[in-house]
């Protein structure tokens, strides 16, 4: 129609799961980018995707190499499982032969008589003879060092943007970050800039983590994002944002399978709602929340359990003692079951891993077992409350009730919380032990709903060969959840001895 722009040409697409996504659906064609990080964070890995993503496309690819061999590249991609077809040029600009070849010696890189015009010029000549849609150049630390001044450097630089913009080629730049952290030469010059990190926690697994610092002209997911390297190359996991995600469901009322605890719940708990459930160890934190999960099972849902702190063997079995079936569930295709180290696996692949299986596969109950080993996952308190937020604030608008246990520092009287979460959640079950007629006894009570009403009563909580057993409330107690409680009534409406 007269008087529109023309529609904008596709974009050059990464090939980098959820990278493509965090860029709006890749980067802008004819442009020059820059891929900054130190050595091992992903930056050949990335390179090389985005030229195997070309290939598939059936464009043209350059790999312009001043540091690795191609038979190291080759390598590389070998690990990965990738086979480098004919569409993608390895251009090794010093060659190792040339290291013990007097007559090429003005061929080398490191050689005092290389000029930097002659790096620059056989750049070019690659580039005339292939013809690429996609270019890595790789890496400008060596034309750095040739360049011998920053003047002289940002010359080249913009040299080599002209060039590649008059032949239309999207480039990628490659950089080790060995500059001073002041030079942002190549930042201002770059159409956009991505920085991939490398972190070490004290313990566990590196952490990569990726950020997009600018993108002329395009919108694109700010903040960082956790970046993991496997078998297959790099896979980005973009930061959730609730605000984006959001269907239409009706927050029915869902039973527990006790009709005792949906009492106490004010008729049970409304979906999409996300329950904390605190208390000391080995209170039954984690079986009442299995009985949610069995309770969303038995009703024909799907329903997920990421398990942070206990051994699934172990699991299993007690949760059967217990009359909860969890491998007959599992088999049965209706309860997902996943071990989450979290010394292994990153807070926003976790949250990944939890969106996939929400989306893909129609899960409405998650159990996340528990808080206390998702914030081992977290490098401090802070991030970890946005975190769950985030996780907490989607689930929420999918529908999907979320179950999580929080283990409290000590097992009666004064006890604290590591971290505290209560305010995200939208009801918080409070489980106590207590002593009473010479036995250690268990204690719950709802102490928030936002969602209706709920009994404000203290009930026994007893774990037994036939699961969870529910008394009326200890009304003749007082200082129950101080765990040292006070006789005061003239019988003990506890419950009876197990048999």
């Amino acid at each position: 129609m007269d008087g529109q722009p023309p529609p904008a040409p596709p974009k050059a697409r990464m090939g980098i799961p959820g990278l493509d996504d965090i860029l709006a659906g890749g980067l802008a064609r004819g442009r020059v980018y820059l891929l900054e990080g130190s050595p091992g964070a992903g930056k050949t890995t990335a390179a090389m995707q985005f030229l195997l993503e070309g290939e598939a496309r059936g464009e043209r690819g350059l790999y312009v190499t001043l540091s690795e061999s191609e038979a190291e590249l080759r390598d590389g991609a070998a690990s990965h499982g990738w086979a480098i077809g004919d569409a993608i040029t390895i251009f090794e600009l010093v060659p190792p032969e040339s290291l013990l070849d007097a007559d090429q010696q003005q061929s080398l890189l490191y050689s005092s008589d290389l000029e930097l015009g002659e790096t620059t010029r056989d750049i070019f000549e690659a580039v005339e003879r292939v013809r690429p849609a996609r270019i890595v150049l790789d890496s400008l630390s060596e034309i750095r060092l040739l360049a011998q001044g920053s003047l002289r450097y940002r010359r080249q630089i913009l040299a080599l943007k002209h060039y590649f913009g008059r032949h239309g080629a999207t480039v990628l730049m490659l950089d080790d970050l060995t500059t001073e952290p002041e030079d942002r030469t190549v930042h201002s010059v770059a159409h956009g800039v991505v920085r991939l990190e490398q972190l070490a926690p004290s313990y566990g697994a590196e952490r990569r983590r990726l950020r997009v610092m600018k993108y002329r002209g395009q919108a694109f997911r700010g903040g960082f994002h956790d970046v993991a390297i496997a078998t297959g190359g790099l896979r980005v996991f973009p930061r959730l944002v609730a605000a984006e995600h959001r269907r239409d469901f009706a927050r029915t009322r869902q039973g527990s399978g006790l009709a005792e605890l949906d009492a106490i719940l004010g008729g049970g708990i409304e979906r999409g709602a996300s329950t904390l459930i605190i208390g000391p160890a080995g209170s039954g934190k984690s079986l009442l929340a299995l009985q949610f999960a069995a309770a969303a099972v038995a009703r024909g849902e799907r329903a997920a359990l990421y398990v942070f702190d206990e051994e699934l063997g172990l699991l299993f079995d007690r949760a059967a003692a217990m009359g909860l079936d969890l491998a007959a569930m599992q088999a049965g295709g209706a309860l997902l079951v996943e071990q989450v180290d979290a010394a292994e696996l990153s807070p926003g692949e976790f949250a990944h891993r939890v969106r996939t299986g929400v989306a893909a596969q129609g899960i409405g109950t998650i159990v996340i077992d528990s808080v206390n080993g998702y914030q081992a996952a977290m490098p401090e308190e802070r991030d970890l409350i946005l975190h769950l937020h985030e996780l907490l604030q989607y689930l929420n608008r999918q529908g999907t009730s979320t179950f999580l246990p929080v283990a409290q520092h000590g097992l009666v009287g004064d006890m604290q919380t590591p971290v505290d979460v209560t305010y995200l959640a939208d009801t918080v079950v409070l489980l106590r032990y207590f002593e009473a007629l010479g036995r250690v006894r268990r204690a719950i009570s709802v102490i928030k709903k936002r969602a209706g009403a709920h009994e404000d009563t203290i009930r026994e909580f007893r774990i037994g060969a036939r699961g969870i057993a529910i008394g009326a409330p200890v009304e003749e107690f007082q200082g129950v959840l101080r765990g040292v409680p006070v006789y005061v009534g003239t019988g003990a409406p506890l419950l009876p001895d197990a048999p």
